[in-house]
């Protein structure tokens, strides 16, 4: 069996002030390469803080979080970027592509950001990532030409840029109809089942949920139950 991607240890996340509030309580989990895990539960139980924390885009109060064995909490702010840009892929569900941006330009930024390839080689990828999603005709469309569904398989191929070893998505499906759904979930499968990625999705969608591997369902900042 692979080693975990990602490990959560007893994680808490409490907002300081004059009256705390703990938005994650005392998680922990693991997920591995191949994995697909749905992260469920009702609004305000602490789905989206936790993969925020996943993300690295927040820092525990305490316990330990860990992406390829290394232990991030104490890590600066440029070294937590750097974890971010070449290990993990975000899918929202709002796209945030760059309306100013054509399909192409969006997903060969963070290969840019990252800066191991030439322009030429960025774009050649980018335009790979979106063939391989069914959209090579789109590349030179900007985000208000395309379709929802168009718009959300970019912000997938964006993810896909550097190559992560874990793609997280934040209800990645709550803007689509059932059709457009269908093709996001299937992407996720594949992206988990035959690339060997981590994919782990806060979501409502019962279909979401379905057809992950796992579910983890949370309550009151705390896991209630993992279907490991």
């Amino acid at each position: 069996m692979s080693a975990p991607v990602l490990e959560v240890d007893h994680v808490t996340r409490v907002l300081p002030g004059p009256r705390p509030v703990t938005l994650v309580r005392d998680i922990s989990f693991a997920v591995r390469p191949g994995e697909f895990v749905a992260i469920m539960g009702p609004s305000g139980c602490g789905k989206s803080s936790l993969l925020y924390l996943l993300g690295l885009l927040d820092r525990p109060s305490s316990g330990s979080l860990r992406v390829d064995g290394r232990a991030t909490e104490a890590l600066s702010d440029a070294q937590r970027t750097a974890v971010r840009l070449q290990r993990i892929g975000f899918v929202f569900q709002f796209h945030f592509l760059l309306p100013e941006l054509t399909a192409l330009a969006n997903v060969a930024l963070p290969i840019r950001r990252l800066g191991r390839l030439s322009g030429a080689e960025a774009e050649a990828r980018a335009l790979a990532l979106l063939a391989k999603l069914g959209l090579d005709d789109e590349a030179g469309r900007r985000p208000e030409q395309m379709s929802g569904g168009q718009r959300q398989r970019v912000a997938i191929a964006r993810a896909l840029a550097n190559d992560p070893a874990i793609i997280l998505g934040d209800e990645p499906t709550g803007n689509l109809d059932s059709g457009n759904t269908r093709v996001v979930v299937e992407e996720f499968q594949r992206l988990a089942h035959d690339e060997g990625r981590a994919v782990i999705c806060v979501t409502h969608d019962a279909n979401v949920a379905a057809a992950a591997d796992r579910r983890i369902h949370m309550l009151d900042g705390r896991i209630e139950k993992d279907d490991d």
